[in-house]
């Protein structure tokens, strides 16, 4: 997923393999293997492939020893992840003890509706593995049109669905027009 990203950005800028090999100093053949997903780029590399391109590197460092599936592939899933932009967050309440058996965990955020119950209950805290590739009916935390939400992530007939376990309310469909990012995967949320 990595070389997905960089190869995605890359484009972006109108940059070709060739000025970015100058800039980071990658011979051209193995940063073809980084895009192609054959070889992952050292931390240096890494960083030094996010400096040419000006954009943050730990975004793409969650990123790291991911492999998008076919399916994922399928809707654009990489169209979905944020290589330049970070959560902001504007109040700040505790630490909290992160579960052993979460160690990808990146923070963990309180649950602020209903939206989720039975599952998530309001007040609770769910914690978030940034970047993470989701699979159909995974839960996440996604930014969609300036708010932040807590959903099932559903694949239906090659759209992306965001999906309430509370029944009493409706499914979201994710449109072209969309300001929609994928922020990560809720670790406790079956």
């Amino acid at each position: 997923m990595i070389g997905d990203m960089i190869a995605k950005v890359r484009k972006e800028k109108g940059m070709t393999k060739t000025e970015l090999a100058k800039l980071t100093d990658i011979n051209i053949g193995h940063l073809t293997h980084i895009e192609k997903g054959e070889r992952n780029p050292s931390h240096k590399a890494l960083k030094n492939i996010c400096r040419a391109l000006d954009i943050p590197y730990q975004q793409l460092m969650y990123t790291y020893d991911k492999q998008v599936s076919e399916e994922q592939e399928s809707y654009g899933f990489i169209n979905h992840i944020s290589h330049n932009k970070i959560l902001a967050v504007n109040t700040l309440h505790d630490f909290i003890d992160c579960p052993s058996n979460m160690p990808s965990a990146s923070l963990a955020i309180k649950v602020n509706d209903d939206s989720m119950e039975p599952n998530l209950k309001k007040g609770s805290y769910v914690f978030i593995e940034f970047n993470s590739l989701l699979e159909n009916k995974e839960v996440g935390l996604f930014f969609i049109n300036g708010k932040i939400i807590v959903r099932r992530f559903v694949i239906r007939r090659g759209k992306i669905i965001l999906k309430p376990d509370n029944k009493s309310l409706d499914e979201m469909e994710i449109k072209d027009s969309d300001n929609f990012y994928i922020i990560g995967k809720v670790l406790n949320c079956k």
